[in-house]
């Protein structure tokens, strides 16, 4: 009798090309769960949920129209079992399996619940073995090769990939262009030259799937008219196809825009499908060089390098200092800040027109690009001393993109400065200045941006030099920010004093900002 095999998929594994379904077999199972465990470790945005579920489903049946074997367990469902090793014992039983194979998961919490379960299902005769995901250009472990000193630069790991997959290169191995990074042109405020197109989306929904997510569990928007980020790999690809077609050559330029007018401006929104596996890295770049190679008169090399180097560089880079630095990662606190995080982090309802515009922007869209994320709210949690523990919950749980792999990372690391500088070499905080210089939310703000010390002056504004004053033991020495210090230094004690002065003030009245 030939051996039954059960192999889980996650609801971040929906990789169509994985080599497991190469071949179709009578006796191979495919496991889909949605667990009432992965639904409620954190608060999560109810478009995530939804959007996940949704994936999950029309990857399952993919499969099936394809003549595999699949077996689904809704989140309502009366034998559900709630957490994702305990359906798979109880699928394993009931289907007497003779082997259970899992692809290996992004996030640290479920390979050792996945490696438990190994453990536990091998005591009861069931042989297991774990794959590769097939997605990521770099192993789990590239750090251990690329930095065996644990000195972590996101730029030699950019150009370590760009060589190992000789990406933009000539003949002779050096960069197109002949830099490597082109970051300094991508860091333009929309000045309204080149007009923003229209997106052409196609909301999904689907009533079914939503009923069965209980709302209380979640938070944010659920639009009318459905989600619009892509549940299929074909959905996916027309996403990218329109980017490269119509967004790309302004990305890299505006990149670092933001704008009350547009969310999207020219960013790709591809990030959900890339982190749930619809479509893959290396295709994506390979395709954004195709058509820059086709183009070549009308999209810039800096415009594909930007984007090039958020995903072969950034986002594998974080992946792999995740799994160079976890489990303690997630307990780094290196400035030791213990405040809650403000009520209005749900809501939105807060005077600072810049953090209340992304807020809800981000509760109705699950959606804001990365200068939202570390440059609006980032820099108002550090500079205002959010725990690093509240704010990851909270990013994870309200943007459709966040797993941890890449969330903590970017959250605890290159926002919070949590992590001491493994990732960031300093932290990334800024006054009202540079939130007016990339934006047009001053403009709509009851706050003055110009004034330190007044009863209405930005937020940002006196909490800036209130944070490098208290953190002046840890962070006087590190020479990219020496000009601060040199700066502060040179006030009068009595600016000072109003400074600090109205910074506490809003340390001890945040929730009424």
């Amino acid at each position: 009798m030939s051996m039954k095999e059960c192999r889980l998929i996650l609801g971040d594994q929906l990789n169509e090309n994985h080599s497991w379904f190469h071949t179709v077999s009578p006796n191979t199972f495919y496991l889909f769960v949605e667990a009432d465990s992965e639904v409620r470790y954190v608060r999560h945005h109810i478009q995530k949920v939804k959007a996940i579920f949704m994936g999950m489903k029309a990857f399952a049946k993919s499969l099936v129209e394809k003549g595999h074997i699949v077996e689904y367990i809704e989140l309502n469902q009366k034998d559900n079992q709630k957490s994702i090793s305990a359906n798979v014992i109880q699928f394993c039983q009931k289907r007497k399996i003779d082997k259970f194979s899992y692809q290996l998961p992004d996030e640290y919490r479920l390979d050792l619940e996945l490696q438990n379960l190994c453990k536990i299902l091998n005591e009861k005769g069931v042989q297991t073995e774990a794959y590769d995901t097939e997605h990521f250009l770099s192993p789990r472990d590239s750090f251990k090769t690329i930095f065996p000193k644990k000195s972590y630069r996101m730029e030699n790991f950019y150009r370590y990939m760009r060589k190992q997959y000789n990406f933009m290169l000539d003949s002779s191995g050096e960069p197109w262009g002949g830099q490597w990074n082109f970051d300094a042109m991508n860091r333009k405020k929309y000045d309204g030259k080149i007009k923003i197109p229209s997106r052409k989306w196609k909301p999904s929904y689907s009533d079914e799937v939503l009923q069965r997510i209980p709302r209380k569990w979640t938070m944010g928007e659920m639009p009318t008219e459905g989600i619009i980020w892509p549940i299929t790999r074909k959905e996916a690809l027309n996403r990218l196809d329109e980017f490269l077609e119509i967004f790309l050559d302004g990305f890299g330029d505006y990149q670092d825009a933001m704008l009350e007018e547009s969310p999207y401006l020219f960013h790709s929104c591809l990030s959900f499908a890339l982190n749930v596996k619809l479509i893959s890295p290396k295709e994506v770049i390979e395709r954004a060089i195709r058509t820059y190679e086709k183009k070549r008169n009308q999209i810039s090399l800096s415009n594909l390098e930007g984007f090039v180097r958020q995903i072969l560089g950034w986002r594998e880079f974080t992946r792999g200092l995740y799994w160079a630095e976890m489990p303690s990662y997630q307990t780094l606190n290196h400035l030791e800040h213990q405040r809650e995080l403000p009520s209005w982090y749900w809501t939105g309802e807060t005077k600072m027109n810049c953090m209340s515009y992304s807020i809800r922007q981000s509760l109705h869209l699950a959606y804001a690009h990365h200068i939202q994320r570390l440059m609006v709210i980032g820099n108002f949690s550090l500079l205002y001393g959010v725990n690093p523990d509240e704010l990851d919950k909270w990013y994870l749980g309200i943007y459709i993109d966040a797993f941890e792999w890449v969330e903590i990372t970017n959250t605890r690391g290159m926002s919070q400065f949590a992590d001491g500088g493994k990732i960031a070499s300093k932290p990334y905080v800024s006054s009202a200045n540079y939130i007016d210089k990339m934006s047009n939310y001053c403009k709509n703000c009851a706050y003055d941006k110009k004034t330190k010390s007044e009863v209405n002056s930005c937020p940002y504004n006196s909490l800036y030099w209130h944070f490098f004053d208290r953190h002046k033991k840890i962070l006087e020495k590190n020479p990219r920010i020496g000009m601060v210090y040199h700066t502060w230094g040179k006030m009068n004690s009595a600016e000072k004093k109003r400074i600090l002065a109205r910074a506490n003030w809003i340390l001890e009245n945040g929730e009424s900002l």
